[in-house]
């Protein structure tokens, strides 16, 4: 049978939303027309797409036909600007916003030309991951690390930047007026964490490695909240890449550390079933600027990466 794409067009909008209504003004259309569409849809398919009692879900066939319905549509859209030259949008889910990933996206972004760029935020790399799984963002940009379960399973990611990271001492800390730490130093300070430490994968693991057992965390509320708690603790630290924009709070010194360095991994992560048109010259964009600022420079002994992040090593 011939599918048509305005069918399965609403059919993926109303399974994003699980409501008619907003579906439709996702469309701009009626929801009496969206509603028609869908129907006409299930009459061609022979089988019920939602069950509409108790509120909108998936039926079991729907959950089956969406993952392809979204491929049909990503390939009528590749299509569609293969002939008219009309770049689709590229949406990209951003996380680890205290570290401020956007500086290294505006940067590549740059080399890429003309592009549509649709950043939105991401709330961390799990749920970035799901959003990738579903086709509903097609890049993601963060740090990635392995997902318990496998729920990152079919998911692709090129490292695509690594950041010294330095320490961010308040004043009264013993620590405060040396040049350059080395992270065992920190072995008696206190680890303030910028959200639950449990899913900052690397503040964990640098904290394990260096056998930092002293930490605090709490839920996310900014920059500025971080910081204030390190200023009062006259043994607190915490982790911030050597890059970033710091802001002009009196008394914080942010201070490298070497003996090793320790590096944050930025990568790109996508869906290959979901591949965008373009993602081939954002790769490259991203790669022309790491060679131009020497974003991959690493030396073993050096500088330190977490285990699971020398895979990216290799596959870069």
């Amino acid at each position: 049978m011939d599918l048509d794409l305005a069918l399965v067009r609403a059919f993926v909008t109303t399974a994003g939303t699980l409501h008619f209504g907003r579906a439709a003004e996702e469309l701009g259309t009626s929801q009496q027309a969206l509603s028609k569409r869908v129907a006409r849809l299930e009459e061609l398919l022979g089988v019920r797409l939602f069950e509409r009692q108790g509120g909108v879900r998936l039926s079991e066939a729907g959950g089956r036909f969406l993952p392809g319905a979204r491929e049909a549509l990503a390939a009528g859209e590749r299509a569609v600007a293969a002939v008219t030259g009309a770049g689709a949008a590229v949406r990209i889910d951003i996380w680890g916003h205290l570290y401020a990933p956007m500086r290294t996206v505006a940067a590549a972004v740059r080399a890429d030309g003309p592009v549509r760029w649709e950043p939105g935020p991401g709330r961390d790399w799990p749920s970035v991951a799901r959003a990738l799984l579903r086709g509903d963002t097609d890049l993601g940009f963060g740090r990635v690390h392995p997902l318990p379960g496998g729920r990152d399973a079919g998911l692709t990611q090129r490292l695509v930047r690594l950041e010294p990271v330095d320490v961010v001492l308040g004043p009264s800390h013993p620590l405060a007026g040396a040049d350059a730490l080395r992270p065992v130093d920190l072995r008696d300070s206190a680890l303030w964490s910028p959200a639950e430490l449990s899913r900052l994968d690397f503040l964990c693991r640098f904290a394990d490695e260096f056998r930092i057992t002293r930490r605090h965390d709490g839920p996310n509320l900014g920059l500025d909240h971080l910081l204030q708690h390190v200023r009062a603790d006259c043994e607190g630290f915490t982790l911030f890449p050597a890059d970033a924009p710091l802001p002009d709070h009196s008394g914080l010194r942010a201070i490298p550390l070497v003996d090793p360095t320790p590096l944050y991994a930025w990568s790109l992560a996508w869906h290959d079933a979901y591949r965008h048109p373009l993602l081939d010259t954002l790769l490259r964009g991203f790669a022309e600027t790491g060679r131009a600022r020497r974003w991959l420079e690493y030396t073993p002994g050096r500088d330190w990466l977490p285990d699971v992040d020398h895979a990216k090593l290799a596959a870069r």
